[in-house]
């Protein structure tokens, strides 16, 4: 039984609430974000259950309190003052993936992702799961590295270095690296291959539209699609010139901060927001393109970061209107569907990346264009919006959960026929390739852009 309902509005906090909170703060204890966040929004839950048959991990534990509607029930728990955040709590929420298929099932529209992001800064402002190793490593990447984009090329140049020159290749024959805990010796494995050239060496400035200019659009290349992926950004470039758009790519473009507020960092997030907007006013574009189902979905709601911006709150909800996904876009202006068949017949199937399908409901757009592809057949998957495993940085924080999701992902793609993967999101590409690589599989794992890219070359090749 949960505690009484105590509905407030946005934004404001009771009596009862503020004393509360003095007290905590006097005690040199965090007020509390799940206590002074608007009721209604935890309210919402009814505790139907329609939700269970959808998360990943609730269907591999059957454990209720690894369930959305079991996450809520403890945020609840705290938001009504009987329960006081532990690392119990904290640990919970780290477990969950925040893959959001819960939202599409839930008929309430319980806004869990906004429940899951406050309650992880919560854990975080109070140091529920604090250790030096952690906070060593928090500091160093997601505080550091991920906060400029200097930062992570220079570390990816290095990493190429070291995979150009065959020392990785060396180091896994020679055997050292059995002398390594076993965790490490999995991280190893799991190094991602970097980008021969980088989004701004291999994209221009502007790229023109082919024939008549219809709209002019800002592209985002992102932090790990831009240093891992950034040939699906020049893909992606070459795609929307060819559909009539002037392309504009600004250079040293910012992280979205997807992955700060994601883990709990949403005053990073909010800084990482007001810097791209900066950096691309939404008033001079007709859309901003993101082709990172993950990023996609974080970058819709800028407006919720910043609301109490009075600076950049009107930004904000015009960036949040102008911000599409490539595919989405397509389908919106009408895309040319690329004609000829001057390549082998390809049976490709489709693995939804859980942002862009359940947080951006972005879901027939990309089947659309894949089948409109010549010779391409598409083989729907099962189960092709259930989570993968990657789920950002879930894969390195959870990697025994991440790795029985990614079995079960291996057979439902293996069940399919195809050939061909296709996916619109780094994390998942990066997760997939792993997977088919370690089990030896011949398939090719390709974002959508790329394939449509691919055949429209072979038209103006032909």
């Amino acid at each position: 039984m949960v505690g009484p309902c105590r509905p407030q509005r946005k934004g404001h906090v009771s009596s009862w609430d503020f004393g509360k909170t003095a007290a905590r703060m006097r005690d040199g204890v965090s007020p509390s974000r799940l206590r002074s966040l608007d009721y209604s929004v935890i309210q919402q839950c009814m505790h139907c259950g329609l939700c269970l048959p959808t998360c990943p991990t609730y269907a591999a534990t059957k454990v209720e309190r690894h369930s959305p509607r079991g996450r809520i029930a403890l945020m609840r728990a705290i938001a009504d003052d009987e329960l006081e955040p532990g690392r119990l709590f904290a640990e919970e929420m780290y477990f969950c993936l925040g893959c959001l298929a819960c939202m599409s099932a839930c008929p309430a529209g319980v806004d869990y992702a906004e429940l899951f992001e406050q309650a992880r800064a919560e854990i975080e402002e109070r140091r529920l799961l604090d250790g030096i190793w952690r906070r060593l490593v928090r500091t160093l990447t997601i505080r550091w590295l991920f906060s400029a984009p200097g930062r992570l090329q220079w570390l990816a140049r290095l990493l190429r270095l070291y995979q150009e020159t065959g020392l990785q290749h060396w180091v896994r024959r020679s055997g050292v690296l059995r002398l390594l805990p076993v965790r490490w010796r999995e991280l190893e494995a799991m190094t991602p291959t970097v980008a021969p050239a980088f989004s701004d060496d291999l994209i221009p400035p502007v790229v023109l539209a082919r024939g008549r200019r219809r709209y002019r659009v800002a592209l985002l290349t992102g932090c790990a699609q831009d240093v891992l992926f950034s040939e699906v950004n020049r893909d992606t470039a070459e795609v929307l010139a060819w559909n009539g758009c002037e392309v504009h790519v600004p250079r040293h473009q910012s992280c979205c901060g997807s992955l700060h507020a994601h883990n709990g960092e949403l005053r990073l997030a909010a800084d990482l927001a007001r810097r791209s907007i900066d950096q691309i006013p939404p008033d001079r574009f007709d859309a901003i393109i993101s082709n990172a189902g993950g990023c996609g979905s974080h970058l819709k709601h800028y407006s919720r970061l910043l609301q109490d911006d009075a600076r950049y709150r009107d930004r904000a909800r015009l960036w949040d209107r102008k911000v599409k996904d490539v595919h989405e876009w397509l389908v919106a202006i009408g895309w040319e569907a690329p004609g000829g068949n001057a390549h082998p017949p390809l049976v490709v199937t489709y693995h939804e990346s859980c942002h862009l399908s359940h947080g951006q409901r972005v879901v027939e757009a990309p089947r659309q264009i894949l089948r409109s592809l010549p010779k391409v057949t598409l083989v729907e998957l099962p189960e092709a919006n259930w989570c993968c495993g990657s789920a950002g940085i879930y894969n390195l924080i959870q990697p025994v959960m991440a790795q029985q999701l990614l079995e079960r992902k291996l057979a439902r793609l293996r069940s399919t026929g195809a050939t061909v993967v296709a996916n619109a999101n780094p994390g998942c590409l990066l997760q997939l390739e792993h997977g088919i690589r370690k089990a030896g599989l011949p398939w090719r794992v390709v974002h959508p852009m790329t394939l449509l890219a691919e055949a429209y070359r072979r038209v103006a090749a032909s």
